[in-house]
């Protein structure tokens, strides 16, 4: 099957990846290609500025949550456009435990038999550049590196050196982006500030977008993403008829979802009703909801004063409809989220408190799941990830644990996923395909005795 498509990547973080992405978008989309893009590992905000530009949703490709079976099976089968980019991760080889290459982000270049071009930030370098370079070409046998990209140039004579200096690794340079605090994304502390908190930050994209395309050689960039290998056609997946609806928060406080996992509830026979938390007076009527991730104590004010809709989630609660959350959904079903000198209440499904922390919790997770829930029906092994910066205080000594971790932090003592009568919650996300999490979830619903 033949799926033209380019890998993006960095030397470290912060070199300016997500941005130079949505430009080389931009650049596409104005020549007249439609773009599909991707995102290498556990992250739900850097898609959301990728989807901004793209005008599509945009799938995770994670070795470790998903599976190499699962990754090209997702990436081949939504790669529906012209072109299929993917944003890379951390450093171009860093991969899960710091000393290995699994999950990095060179992995699913491998694994999608992917070009790459490295993005550099050269902005406290001149001819080490070159060496940055050469390094990381040498580093494995097949680097996939086909060209570079210098960020951050402060000036003509600065380029002028940096470009003499890369003549003698024969790698082409792709483009060179001059220093510009104008172009810089502001972050926060889970990164970058999703772009469904402020509508403001599309317009600075799309304007950075525009501005940093116009220093991308886009006709080389072309030959590199045209000269991609065919890969494996994928056999689709049977979907069932609809048999129930869930409700899904999607708000400014909860929006970090995995694609696919949208698509797995829907492919097992569910209708997605989504509703807002924060300003949505009436739920949807369904017979599970499902509440992920995000940073409902930034609007922790706005999600108390909603009383009409904690109420009437507790409710469900009360009437055993499954409910499934994650992190921020976890959050959102304790009794309140302290956050700085305010402390606000939630629905209060589950007896503990909220603690906003100064540390964060970023952890791939490995462990099992032990007792049956509303999600599983036996108990097996699992991976998936945590990323917060909360705890739960005043947890009640009675409260009941879905899963126990060989490796992750989880709620308390490294066990996560409180159950409590249909519900599940846990700092923990999962990829729904990597067993039949979706399957099971959606068969629950239909059996929810709600009338």
């Amino acid at each position: 099957m033949k799926i033209p498509r380019l890998v993006l990547a960095g030397t470290t973080s912060g070199v300016g990846k997500t941005s130079i992405t949505c430009a080389l978008i931009h650049a596409l989309q104005k020549k007249g290609f439609s773009v599909q893009p991707f995102k290498v590992g556990p992250d739900y905000i850097d898609p959301s500025y990728l989807s901004s530009i793209a005008k599509k949703d945009v799938f995770n490709l994670d070795v470790w949550l998903m599976g190499k079976g699962n990754l090209l099976e997702s990436f081949v089968t939504n790669s529906k456009s012209n072109i299929s980019i993917i944003e890379g991760v951390m450093g171009y080889y860093d991969g899960f435990g710091g000393d290995s290459n699994f999950a990095s982000t060179h992995h699913v270049a491998s694994l999608t038999k992917s070009s790459t071009i490295l993005v550099i930030d050269a902005s406290k370098a001149a001819r080490s550049i070159a060496a940055t370079a050469l390094g990381f070409v040498k580093f494995h046998s097949n680097s996939r590196i086909k060209g570079i990209i210098l960020n951050k140039i402060g000036s003509k004579k600065h380029e002028i050196l940096c470009r003499k200096a890369i003549e003698k690794t024969k790698l082409p340079i792709l483009g060179v982006i001059p220093k510009n605090a104008e172009l810089d994304l502001h972050s926060r502390h889970l990164g970058l500030i999703p772009t469904k908190e402020d509508i403001t930050l599309k317009k600075k994209i799309e304007k950075t977008s525009k501005i940093i395309s116009s220093f991308l050689d886009l006709e080389k960039i072309l030959q590199i993403i045209q000269d991609s290998p065919p890969l494996q056609t994928i056999k689709k997946k049977i979907h069932k008829n609809k048999k129930t609806t869930i409700a899904v928060a999607l708000d400014n406080s909860f929006n970090f979802y995995y694609q696919d996992n949208l698509q797995a509830l829907e492919r097992e026979g569910a209708n997605l009703k989504f509703f807002s938390p924060v300003t949505d007076k009436k739920l949807p009527y369904c017979e599970g909801i499902y509440i992920g991730g995000g940073f409902p104590e930034i609007l922790g004010k706005a999600l108390e004063k909603n009383m009409t809709m904690r109420n009437k989630i507790k409710k469900l609660f009360e009437e055993n409809v499954p409910i499934y959350a994650e992190c921020g959904g976890l959050m959102y079903l304790t009794k309140s989220i302290d956050y700085g000198k305010k402390t606000n209440k939630m629905v209060g499904i589950f007896d503990a408190q909220t603690k906003m922390t100064k540390k964060i919790k970023l952890n791939y997770t490995k462990g099992s799941i032990i007792s049956k829930n509303i999600i599983s029906e036996k108990n097996h092994a699992f991976q998936g990830h945590e990323f917060h910066y909360s705890k739960l205080e005043s947890i009640s000594s009675d409260s009941k644990f879905a899963y126990e971790l060989k490796i992750g932090d989880g709620i308390k003592n490294h066990f996560d996923g409180m159950i409590q009568n249909n519900t599940l919650a846990s700092f923990g996300h999962l990829y729904f395909d990597s067993s039949n999490y979706a399957e099971v979830f959606v068969k629950n619903c239909i059996n929810s005795s709600r009338i």
